[in-house]
């Protein structure tokens, strides 16, 4: 496993540094690494803590239940309005991660004693909606993914299960739900905006489409 994160590190051109660092100090809180929907995630007893994301404008570290932490420097922000756990921390350099490595390693072990304390986010409840099978059975097993989904609006909820429904047979919808699972986590849509370019955000107006043109 280590491997597959070396491996994900240096093949970032812009943000290799900084997330080589934001790894060094969420290994130096005592947590454990593994990759997890393509990006380095960092859990405690296979809990869910902290992951690392590398994109366009920046680097961040989001915390799966971000909405617990004091955030007494108010350095966090939500995926989007409708985001009712996950909350993360943008970065620009690595001298930004330096400069700010107590701080992260601070926040990190208040999210560990979260996890250690068995806290829990108070979801609202969503409108009664018929989730498909394998949608269902995805909650039962993954406990991180149905606090992650059942904290979605009602409408991104229906939107992704009309979505899974619409295929036919049972190993798609698998493969859908699989292929939007690190959206789910990181408390987006299936139409919203992953790229950051959008004019339109949160939803996506085709941005993406344009890129390295």
């Amino acid at each position: 496993m280590k491997e597959e994160i070396n491996q994900f590190v240096n093949q970032q051109k812009v943000w290799g540094k900084e997330a080589q660092k934001l790894r060094e100090i969420a290994l130096d809180c005592g947590l454990n690494e593994e990759l997890k929907w393509k990006t380095p995630c960092f859990d405690l007893n296979e809990s869910n803590v902290a992951i690392i994301g590398c994109f366009k404008d920046y680097c961040s570290l989001s915390f799966l239940k971000g909405v617990l932490l004091q955030d007494s420097e108010n350095v966090l922000v939500s995926p989007g309005p409708n985001s009712q756990s996950v909350k993360y921390w943008k970065f620009y350099s690595l001298e930004e991660i330096i400069a700010s490595e107590s701080v992260i390693k601070r926040y990190l072990f208040e999210a560990i004693e979260i996890e250690k304390l068995g806290l829990k986010v108070d979801l609202k409840k969503s409108s009664e909606v018929n989730f498909v099978d394998e949608l269902k059975e995805k909650m039962r097993k993954d406990k991180k993914f149905k606090i992650a989904f059942l904290g979605l609006t009602p409408g991104r909820q229906r939107g992704y299960n009309l979505f899974f429904k619409g295929a036919k047979q049972s190993k798609t919808r698998i493969s859908r739900i699989e292929k939007y699972e690190s959206r789910i986590l990181n408390g987006q849509g299936i139409n919203d905006c992953v790229c950051g370019l959008s004019k339109k955000m949160p939803g996506c107006d085709g941005s993406h489409k344009f890129i390295n043109k």
